[in-house]
């Protein structure tokens, strides 16, 4: 398929979606977008505009996904009990507004608490987008549906850093008001266009109370869902080394400048945005545990190359195979996590695969740096086993899933 059709075929797929499903795919865009315009420029605005001390920059950032991770287990799921419609409009004007105000934010304490508070806002918007996709689309076509929500989120922080950008060149602190501008755009969607797609008929009863409304319990109690988180934590984990430490790994080679990185990722963002529908057609045929097998052994081979060399050729292959696993993986084991949810508990299921999201956030790159610490290739010699032991418990939970649907 040659790229002309295959972005003929995105368009042509998002044309024929229901109207909730496009505005669910147009909330992941605006988010994208807004992750994109703020986070180039957070650590400068950190710096020069809100005089926080340089080695409290990256703990500050922590408390965004730290929010969220603290959120999403007790309140991932509340969509299941009040609809998904309420929870997306509050969601995205909290989050939105939120930005915004941090504009006016000074010192550390009140920026960390205006980043949790916002990450608590933040913390129900992309598992309920992701369950409105769920409600609307039928089960044996999900996966390609969830390859599109990740299309229209890279193309947002994509374009999102050209628009901080701009913005930047008048004031750093402007990069708050696009991100919260971007967000409150995503809300008045939801308040015009969004009809609730929340099964009432499916809802929980008072005997189902024990259910509560905690993601990670669900989790627990589900077997089959916990076997398949467990390893998707880790390869995403793995993963953000990826992210979070090349930069330091190519900067202290004398590879690649900051501006040099950018573009890396830029690139990377970009492989996601053109070749994630094609990936997932032409993979549509293989079986779950093929896919995610080849997803982890280019994870892995992406860790060899780091560990040979920060050469450019070979930084530039490890972030393309990185993006390859990832975009063979995450829109298959999403679409498992969908049809492994019972019906009256679908957003609190997807709340629970973006914990593991949020953990890779938080924990992630504190591990990474950490390990990086102590020796530069010492990341990469641990993500080799890692993605790989990782990715066999992962491909044999999707093959059991699909020997049991």
């Amino acid at each position: 398929m040659t790229l002309i059709k295959s972005l003929s075929s995105t368009f042509n797929l998002l044309h024929g979606l229901p109207r909730p499903a496009r505005i669910s795919l147009f909330l992941f865009f605006v988010a994208g977008l807004a992750d994109g315009v703020l986070m180039p420029f957070f650590a400068l605005w950190a710096q020069q505009d809100a005089g926080i001390p340089t080695e409290y920059i990256g703990l500050l950032l922590g408390c965004y996904a730290g929010g969220e991770l603290l959120a999403t287990p007790f309140v991932g799921g509340i969509a299941d009990r009040v609809g998904r419609r309420p929870v997306l409009l509050i969601s995205t004007a909290g989050v939105g507004c939120g930005f915004m105000l941090l504009y006016l934010t000074r010192g550390v304490v009140v920026a960390a608490l205006s980043l949790i508070v916002i990450g608590l806002f933040e913390s129900v918007l992309h598992p309920t987008a992701a369950t409105v996709i769920a409600d609307v689309i039928p089960a044996e076509a999900r996966r390609k549906h969830f390859a599109l929500m990740r299309v229209m989120a890279n193309i947002g922080t994509t374009v999102g850093p050209a628009l901080g950008a701009v913005l930047a060149l008048r004031s750093l602190g402007l990069v708050f008001f696009g991100s919260g501008a971007a967000l409150l755009i995503g809300a008045l969607a939801v308040a015009l266009f969004l009809s609730e797609t929340w099964p009432k008929s499916g809802a929980q009863t008072e005997d189902d109370d024990d259910d509560g409304l905690s993601a990670l319990s669900a989790a627990f109690r589900d077997r089959r869902l916990a076997a398949l988180l467990a390893p998707v934590a880790i390869l995403g984990i793995g993963s953000s080394w990826i992210e979070a430490v090349t930069p330091l790994y190519a900067h202290g080679a004398g590879v690649l400048t900051a501006s040099g990185i950018g573009l890396l990722f830029t690139y990377a963002g970009a492989l996601s945005v053109l070749f994630q529908l094609p990936l997932t057609q032409a993979s549509a045929r293989m079986s779950g545990f093929t896919i995610v097998l080849a997803g982890g052994a280019a994870q892995a081979l992406a860790f060899a190359c780091l560990v040979a060399s920060p050469a450019l050729p070979l930084l530039v292959a490890a972030v393309t195979l990185t993006a390859v696993a990832e975009m063979l993986s995450r829109p298959l084991t999403q679409a498992i996590v969908s049809e492994l949810a019972p019906r009256h508990v679908q957003a609190t299921y997807m709340a629970a695969f973006s914990v593991v999201g949020d953990l890779k956030d938080a924990a992630g790159p504190a591990i990474g740096t950490y390990l990086f610490a102590i020796a530069a290739r010492l990341p990469w010699l641990i993500g080799v086993p890692m993605a790989l032991a990782a990715s066999f418990a992962l491909a044999f939970a999707a093959r059991r899933h699909e020997t049991s649907a």
